[in-house]
């Protein structure tokens, strides 16, 4: 039997994609749609979509402070990256985007698994440096008070 040729072979991705915010929910999931049939079309499959909501941006892009989020888990081969890159290229409403390709060797439920995990734990650092921020400024408020 021949070896499959690279072209053949289907490989697991990730991607972010950022949206305008001032998108509405029709139009985001008309993008992701859109997405999905480019996967499909090139023998793939979409495994999962992630909504990770408005988030702020660290810098600015095309004037935008926030944007809407979206972490996908997919398997196509190599060319449906092209086309989805191309097709992402030319959508107005799409700020940003990042395909990644993932280890073959770890399926993508457990992918998707360790980044909830890691995601989850960046969540719980987080709040807890705000926890202790917001005891830093109590007690600095407590000591300009006693002080005055």
């Amino acid at each position: 039997m021949p070896a499959a040729s690279t072209q053949d072979l289907r490989r697991k991705y990730e991607a972010v994609i950022i949206i305008n915010p001032d998108a509405s929910e029709e139009d985001q999931k008309n993008i992701l749609r859109k997405n999905r049939e480019i996967i499909q079309g090139f023998s793939g499959e979409m495994h999962h979509i992630d909504t990770w909501g408005k988030r702020k941006l660290a810098n600015p892009i095309e004037k935008f402070s926030r944007g809407n989020y979206f972490h996908i888990t997919f398997e196509a081969k190599g060319e449906a990256i092209a086309e989805l890159e191309r097709t992402m290229r030319i959508d107005e409403r799409i700020l940003r985007f990042q395909h990644t390709r993932l280890d073959d060797r770890v399926s993508l439920a457990k992918f998707v698994e360790k980044f909830k995990d890691a995601l989850a734990e960046a969540a719980q650092r987080e709040r807890e440096r705000e926890a202790k921020n917001q005891q830093r400024r109590a007690a600095a408020m407590a000591a300009r008070k006693q002080r005055d």
